[in-house]
Parts: structure tokens; sequence; C-alpha cells
């Protein structure tokens, strides 16, 4: 069974989000062991420098990175990442498993994104959309994903 951990800069504040997440975390467990860890996301002013911003980015990713375990296969999410398909998706997932690597972290950035410390690590850099969405309700759509990649690589069935 893989062990998958959502790795977040962050806490959930949002209500409704924290029970979408907890229904799809029911919904992954007869496929997977997931788990959703936390660390702290930096405070800053609105009007941040461009170095100011960089520098958030690596305390956060200097967090992620202090809380990842030896040999995750880590999935960095990131806008300039690559996209694929959730067919290709449940294929990566079917291939990572055959290959033996069960463990899989997921990271999400803060507002400002990841470190680039945390993408030079990955082994895969994956964007969802063009579009940007925001860090807290990304968890539940990366949780939605998972469960559908699930599905259909067990091809089964999933609702409409």
């Amino acid at each position: 069974m893989l062990h998958i951990t959502i790795l977040a800069v962050g806490r959930l504040k949002e209500k409704y989000l924290a029970e979408g997440v907890r229904e799809y975390l029911k919904r992954l467990s007869p496929y997977a062991k997931v788990d959703i860890a936390e660390v702290e996301d930096e405070s800053f002013p609105e009007n941040l420098s461009p170095a100011g911003q960089q520098a958030v980015k690596e305390k956060e990713g200097a967090r992620l990175l202090g809380r990842l375990r030896p040999g995750t296969f880590l999935v960095a999410l990131d806008e300039r990442g690559e996209m694929r398909s959730s067919e290709e998706m449940a294929g990566l997932l079917n291939k990572l498993a055959l290959e033996g690597k069960s463990d899989l972290t997921f990271t999400i950035g803060g507002s400002l994104g990841l470190s680039p410390k945390i993408v030079e690590r990955a082994g895969l850099v994956l964007s969802f959309s063009k579009l940007t969405f925001p860090h807290q309700l990304f968890r539940l759509i990366l949780l939605e994903q998972l469960y559908r990649w699930f599905k259909i690589s067990r091809g089964e069935p999933y609702h409409r």
C-alpha cells in the first residue's frame, strides 16, 4: 500500500475546506495511507520586495525539507511544472508502486509558492493548471485528484 504525505505550508483554517479534506481522506483510506503534515508559514507585509519574497520562500522551504522522509518520491506542485492528465497520473502511481517506490510526498507551498530547493529536490514538478489556486483550497483539489487517480488505476467507476 502506498504511503502518501501531503506536506503543506500553513494551517487549514476554513471549516468547509477541512470537512472536504476529511471526506476525501476517508474515501482514500482503502487505496493508500494518506497523511497531511503542515509547516508554519511566514508572515510578511503586502508590499514585500522580490528579495524579501525569496527569503520567505527559503524559510518555508527549509521547514518543508526538514519534514521530508529519506527516500520519499517528492512531487513539487508548482505552476511552472509539467501538466499531466488524470490518466497519466494514475499510470505514474502504478509505475512508482511497481518500482517499489511506495512512499510519496506532495508539497504545496505557501502563498508565494515553493522554494527553488524544493523544486530541485523533486522527482516530478507538477502543475495542475495555468490558473492560480489558493494554497488552502489546493489541498482539497489534490485529495480529489488522488482519489480520481486511484479509481482510474483500478478501473473503478467515478461518479460524474
